[in-house]
């Protein structure tokens, strides 16, 4: 009798098609958090490698990563790189991630790449709980393939003045991918960042993204804090930089909300 095929790690992609919105130190520290409880893998899919930067490894140190698997010139096993932080292990950006966008318009059932890459490696992914994507500022064919093998999308969204009109566009992109691509994809939810409580117009956009998106947007707000801006460039999360933070308190927040709403479904499904 064949033993059970392990689970598969639920995939959550961080996305939004416009820079700076906190995107990337979203994916680095909620993955951060979650790994005290859970086994994490970060896949950083955007081409500046911020996120490979921020946990540490630096562009001359990552060799072969993200793009490798995207094209098939190597499996999983042979990319993934620990990281500093426990139980959180890093599939690194590599240098050549930048020319995948065109390199991948020929290739056969190019939206499903990331996918296929990461069903087949099912034996490295056992035990592994969680797989973060950091995707890149675009909704490109990378962005896509994040999006095909997600099964939520966690939207970064700045508190400025143009913040619902480009929460809109991905959006319309989640709800297109899931219906041609992914039926399992859903918004996972919007996380409020860079939030400045001295600044109306950060409470006037928050009141009008919850107004608009309701219960979809979380309850925990991602303050504008230096110790988040000074963290990248040590190498490390705000939560291991400055763990006593307020950026390093509200990512923490963060990852308690995403694990109760993750728990919601199944005890209203008892």
């Amino acid at each position: 009798m064949s033993s059970p095929k392990p689970a598969r790690p639920k995939i959550i992609a961080i996305a939004n098609q416009k820079g700076g919105v906190g995107k990337t130190t979203t994916a680095i520290n909620l993955a951060t958090a979650l790994a005290t409880t859970r086994k994490v893998l970060l896949i950083d899919l955007d081409p500046q490698g911020n996120a490979s930067t921020g946990l540490g490894l630096p562009r001359q140190e990552r060799g072969q990563g993200s793009y490798a698997l995207l094209v098939g010139a190597a499996p999983l096993a042979e990319l993934i790189r620990p990281s500093r932080i426990p139980q959180l292990d890093l599939l690194p950006a590599d240098a050549d991630l930048a020319g995948a966008e065109i390199e991948l318009i020929d290739v056969e059932a190019r939206e499903r790449r990331l996918l296929n890459a990461l069903e087949a490696a099912g034996d490295v992914l056992a035990g592994t709980d969680l797989i973060i994507i950091d995707c890149p500022p675009s909704l490109g064919l990378i962005t896509l393939n994040a999006l095909v093998a997600a099964d939520e999308v966690l939207v970064p969204l700045q508190c400025e003045f143009f913040a619902l009109e480009g929460v809109s566009q991905i959006t319309r992109t989640i709800e297109r991918v899931s219906k041609s691509l992914n039926p399992n994809l859903k918004l996972g939810g919007i996380v409020l960042t860079m939030f400045d409580k001295r600044n109306n117009l950060s409470e006037l956009v928050a009141a009008d993204v919850r107004a608009f998106f309701g219960d979809k947007v979380y309850e925990t707000v991602i303050p504008r804090n230096i110790r988040i801006t000074e963290a990248p460039s040590h190498g490390l999360p705000v939560l291991v930089y400055d763990h006593r933070s307020a950026g390093a308190e509200a990512y923490v927040a963060l990852a308690h909300e995403w694990i109760r709403r993750e728990k919601q479904p199944k005890e209203t499904a008892q």
